[in-house]
């Protein structure tokens, strides 16, 4: 079983938000693999799916982004399921609008929610998805900017970014780590991947 974990804040109030994205990959996998309807369970929005063969736990932390650790600690507890087979899925401000990369560890990069799920998990061995949302303008708040939603302008690669995660989603199931990060790490641009 592997454990797709996408990192958001809960509420029609941060629906579209820059820090959403992880939820918005989420839906796109539960789209294109038929997966049940969201259970309310540890803490999360939990739907179950086959994807590429292989039973797959999409999972919401509904704990607000800070405090996703919570959550993804009572799942993989429950479940015992091996660290590398569990991949969080996060917004990056620090890669810009467009790019996707997909690593089997490091640090969280000042990523709030994937710095709760490492510090709880006691490891920074989790592998994870980036998408990239880009830098704040000069006198922006990050808070704030995070919490923003896409510009118009910026939708139709938001769009490609996600569809191009959630492929690096089922690579990941499919044929690994190494081989899932050659064929998704990368940039989307207006109009194609």
């Amino acid at each position: 079983m592997r454990i797709v974990v996408g990192l958001g804040n809960p509420g029609d109030k941060y629906a579209g938000t820059r820090h959403n994205v992880g939820f918005e990959v989420l839906d796109e996998l539960a789209r294109r693999w038929s997966a049940e309807r969201p259970q309310s369970r540890f803490e999360s929005e939990i739907r179950e799916a086959v994807i590429s063969g292989e039973k797959t736990l999409l999972v919401a932390p509904q704990t607000y982004m800070n405090l996703s650790g919570r959550a993804v600690q009572q799942v993989v507890k429950f479940y015992q399921i091996p660290l590398d087979e569990v991949l969080v899925i996060c917004d990056d401000l620090n890669l810009k609008l467009g790019q996707v990369r997909l690593r089997a560890s490091g640090s969280a990069g000042g990523q709030k929610g994937l710095q709760s799920i490492l510090e709880v998990l006691a490891t920074e061995e989790v592998p994870r998805l980036r998408i990239g949302i880009d830098r704040p303008p000069p006198q922006r708040d990050s808070a704030d900017y995070v919490l923003s939603r896409f510009r118009k302008e910026e939708l139709d690669v938001v769009d490609q970014m996600v569809r191009r995660a959630a492929t690096g989603v089922e690579l990941w199931i499919r044929d690994g780590i190494a081989a899932a990060m050659n064929q998704t790490n990368g940039t989307v641009t207006e109009g194609g991947s």
